[in-house]
C-alpha cells in the first residue's frame, strides 16, 4: 500500500491546539456504512462517523478542484481509518466536558517583525540594538557559508523594512563587520570536515572505527530488513552538504511513501574517535547555544532546499498554575522539582507512562482501543484531588483508561509538546521535502530547537512508544498503527477548508510521528558540527575577555604588587619557589583525573593512542574497588570533560581520550555520576 504525497501550496496552517473547539466539517455528512461487530469498544455513532469520515478520503469524495495542490496525500480508508476514529474520539472527549476547551491566539505578522524576532530568538539581538555584545559577535565567528548568508538574509530585510517606515536610522552590516564589498556578506567560517568531538585538528581527517554493533548507533527497521542502508554524517552542516539544486527543479508531483514498516531506510551513525553526544552531555549554557546554532542552521537548511521556514507567532498561552491536566510542563516541573529535585519529566506523565509500562504493553490494542469515557473522567478527577497526596489507587486503572489518560495529559498542555511556534516547520519538512535522509535531518534541527521541558518529556513519550511498537506481536500495534493513533492528540488542524486540511496533516503527520519513533536514538544525539561551533564560540568569547581584561592591565599589576607585598609569607632559608607555570606544568599527553567520590580522588593518567575513557573508569573502579562507599559503587559513574572551551560535556565511553584532550588541552577531567 502507498499514500500519494502532492503540493499543497495553498494550505495555510493558521492555529494548533486541541484546547480549540474543534468541529471538522463534513463529517456531518450522511453516509451509510455497515459496522463491523470487531469493532464493539466503540460505540455504534462513533464507528458510523469513523466510516464517514474514511468515505471522505476516497477519491470520489474529494472535489475535483482540490487536485490543484501539489502535495495532496491520497489513501485508501483502511489505511487511515485508525487516524480518523481517534479524531472522533477526541472530538466527543470534548463533548462531554472531559477536557476543557482552550484557544490559542495568534499575533499577525508586521513587515520585519518576523525577521526582528528571528534574529533575537538565534542570540543576535545585538543586530537590532545595535549594542556589542560579546555574545553575538562571538556567535557570528562561527558561522558557515550557507548559515552566515541566511542570517544576512534575514538582517537585510530587517534592515530594509525599517528604512522604509523610516523609523530611525539602521547600521550597514558593512559598518557592523567591517566589509567593504557592495554586496555586503558576513565572516563565515571556512567548510572542511569537523572531527566529531567537534573541533577540527589541523590537518587530521575524521577516523572511523570498524562497524559493530556497538560502534556506530543503528536506526533502521526491526525485521523486514530494508534494501537501502545509509550513513549519516555529523562532520559537516546540513546545509553545506546539500547539492545545489536546479533553478527548474520542481518537487515531484506524484511523491509517495509506503507505510510498511519496511519500507524506512536504515541509517547508521559510525561512531568516530570522539564517540556521540546526547543532549543530556552538555551544560544547560553551551544546550543554549546549540538552540541558537540548530534555527540558524534549520533556516540555512530550508534555504538550500528552496523552502520556506514558517513560524507561527503565539501571542497568549492561557494555563492552569497549579493541578495536573492543563498546567504548562514548565510549572509542572517546577512544582515537582520541589519535591523531587532534579526532576527532568513531570511525576504525573512519568506514572502514567510507567503504568503502561508496567501492565499495559502486551494488551491488545493499547492506544488504539478507547476507555470508558466516564471512568477517564473520574479517573482525571481524582488523581487531581489525590496524586500529590500519594493517596490515588493505581490498581483501580485499567490499561485502555490509563492509556486514555496519557493521550488526555498530552492534549490539554496549554502549550502543545513540539512547540506551537514551530509546528508549521514540521509539516513542511514532509510536504516539501522528499526524501527521507533530508526529512530526518531537518527533524534533527527541530529537535534540537525544542525547549529543554518538551523535549525531555517528548524523548520519554517517545521511549514509551517505541516499546509498544516492540510488542507487536502480542499488543497487534505496529509502527503505522501506533503513529495514527499518537498523530492527531500531538497535531491537530484547523483553518480554512479545515476538511481538506485534515485529510492532508493525516498522513502528513502519521508519517512524522513515525520517523520519530524510530529514529528516536538518532535524533537525541547532538550533531558534532554544532559542537564544533559551541567550542569556537566559547573560545571567541574567552579571548574577547581577556582583550578587555588588557584596558586595566596596568592598574591591576599594582594592585597585585601592593598585595603581594602585604600576604608575602617569609620564605625558609634555602627554599626553592618555582613559578606558577612550572608548579602546575603537566606532561605533554597526561591528564590528571578527579574523581570526588571515591576514596582515591585524583590519578595522573599517560594518554596513548588507544585509551578510552572507559578505561580510565576502569582503572579508578579497580582502584577504588575496596575503599570507596558502596553507595558510589552501585553509581554509574561517567567522565566529564569540564571547562577550556566547553562548559561540561560527558564523554562517551568509547571516546579516544589522547584526541579529545587534544581538542581541548585546558580542559579539567572529573568522574561523576552522569546527570539522569
Amino acid at each position: 500500500m502507498t499514500m500519494e504525497m502532492k503540493d499543497s501550496g495553498s494550505v495555510v496552517l493558521t492555529a494548533y491546539h486541541p484546547h480549540s473547539p474543534a468541529r471538522i466539517p463534513g463529517m456531518e455528512q450522511s453516509f451509510v456504512q455497515d459496522i463491523p461487530p470487531s469493532h464493539s469498544p466503540t460505540s455504534r455513532k462513533s464507528l458510523s462517523r469513523c466510516r464517514r469520515i474514511n468515505r471522505m478520503l476516497s477519491n470520489e469524495s474529494v472535489p475535483p478542484a482540490f487536485s490543484r495542490s501539489n502535495s495532496q496525500v491520497s489513501m485508501d480508508s483502511t489505511s487511515m481509518e485508525d487516524f480518523w476514529c481517534e479524531v472522533e474520539s477526541i472530538k466527543e472527549s470534548r463533548e462531554d466536558g472531559s477536557e476543557e476547551a482552550m484557544l490559542l491566539e495568534f499575533k499577525p505578522a508586521d513587515e520585519g517583525e518576523l525577521e526582528a524576532e528571528w534574529l533575537q530568538d538565534v542570540g543576535l539581538s545585538t543586530l537590532i540594538s545595535g549594542a556589542e555584545e560579546e555574545d553575538g559577535q562571538a556567535l557570528l565567528s562561527t558561522l558557515t557559508r550557507t548559515q552566515a548568508a541566511a542570517v544576512q538574509k534575514r538582517y537585510n530585510t530587517y534592515t530594509q523594512t525599517l528604512r522604509k517606515k523610516n523609523k530611525h536610522t539602521v547600521r550597514d552590516v558593512r559598518d557592523i563587520f567591517g566589509t567593504s564589498d557592495s554586496s555586503p556578506t558576513f565572516e563565515t567560517v571556512p567548510v572542511s570536515p569537523v572531527s566529531s568531538n567537534g573541533i577540527q585538528l589541523p590537518g587530521q581527517k575524521p577516523v572511523w572505527k570498524s562497524v559493530s554493533s556497538k560502534s556506530c548507533l543503528d536506526c533502521g527497521t526491526d525485521k523486514g530488513s530494508p534494501s537501502i542502508t545509509e550513513e549519516l554524517s555529523y562532520d559537516v552542516s546540513f546545509s553545506e552538504s546539500i547539492t545545489v539544486l536546479p533553478k527548474t527543479q520542481e518537487w515531484p508531483k506524484n511523491q509517495r511513501f509506503k507505510k510498511e514498516d519496511s519500507a524506512l531506510p536504515k541509517f547508521i551513525v559510525r561512531k568516530s574517535r570522539f564517540g556521540l553526544t546526547e543532549v543530556g552531555d552538555l551544560s544547560p549554557e553551551d544546550m543554549k547555544k546549540i538552540r541558537y546554532l540548530s534555527l540558524i542552521e534549520l533556516t540555512a537548511f530550508y534555504d538550500a532546499l528552496g523552502v520556506e521556514l514558517k513560524r507561527n507567532r503565539l501571542e497568549r498561552v492561557r494555563g492552569r498554575e497549579n493541578g495536573l491536566f492543563g498546567v504548562p510542563l514548565t510549572v509542572l516541573l517546577e512544582n515537582d522539582q520541589k519535591k523531587v529535585p532534579g526532576i527532568k519529566v513531570p511525576l504525573i506523565f512519568q506514572k502514567l507512562l510507567l503504568k503502561l509500562e508496567e501492565t499495559g504493553l502486551e494488551t491488545e490494542g493499547i492506544l488504539r482501543v478507547p476507555g470508558s469515557a466516564s471512568r477517564v473522567k473520574n479517573l482525571h478527577q481524582e488523581l487531581e484531588a489525590k496524586f500529590y497526596e500519594d493517596t490515588f489507587d493505581w490498581d483501580q486503572v485499567r490499561n485502555n483508561d490509563a492509556a486514555g489518560l496519557l493521550k488526555m495529559f498530552i492534549r490539554e498542555l496549554p502549550s502543545p509538546l513540539f512547540t506551537v511556534e514551530y509546528l508549521p516547520a514540521f509539516i513542511t519538512l514532509v510536504e516539501k521535502i522528499s526524501k527521507i535522509k533530508l526529512q530526518l535531518q531537518a527533524l534533527h534541527l527541530l529537535i534540537m530547537l525544542m525547549p529543554e521541558a518538551n523535549r525531555d518529556a517528548a524523548k520519554a513519550f517517545l521511549q514509551f512508544l517505541k516499546k509498544v511498537v516492540a510488542n507487536e506481536g502480542k499488543n497487534k500495534m505496529n509502527l503505522w498503527n501506533v503513529s495514527m493513533i499518537v498523530a492527531p492528540n500531538l497535531f491537530i488542524y484547523k483553518g480554512k477548508r479545515a476538511n481538506q486540511q485534515e485529510m492532508q496533516a493525516a498522513a502528513t503527520t502519521a508519517h512524522i510521528v513515525r520517523l520519530l519513533i524510530r529514529y528516536q536514538d538518532i535524533l537525541w544525539t547532538v550533531p558534532s558540527f554544532l559542537i564544533s561551533q559551541v567550542r569556537k564560540m566559547n573560545e571567541a568569547a574567552m579571548n574577547n575577555s581577556k582583550r578587555q581584561l588588557m584596558f586595566d592591565k596596568g592598574v591591576r599589576k599594582l594592585l597585585r604588587r601592593k598585595t603581594m607585598e602585604r600576604e608575602r609569607p617569609e620564605r625558609p632559608e634555602g627554599a626553592v619557589t618555582f613559578p606558577p607555570y612550572l608548579q602546575s606544568d603537566i606532561p605533554e599527553g597526561v591528564i590528571r583525573v578527579y574523581a570526588p567520590l571515591h576514596s582515591k580522588v585524583s590519578m595522573a593518567i599517560q594518554l596513548n593512542s588507544q585509551t578510552k575513557a572507559k578505561d580510565i573508569l576502569a582503572r579508578f573502579h579497580c582502584e577504588n574497588s575496596h575503599g570507596s562507599s558502596q553507595n558510589v559503587r552501585g553509581q554509574i559513574q561517567s567522565l566529564h570533560e569540564i571547562g577550556g572551551n566547553i562548559g561540561q560535556h560527558c564523554l562517551d565511553p568509547d571516546a579516544f581520550m589522547l584526541d579529545v584532550y587534544h581538542a581541548n588541552p585546558q580542559a579539567e577531567w572529573v568522574i561523576k555520576p552522569k546527570a539522569s
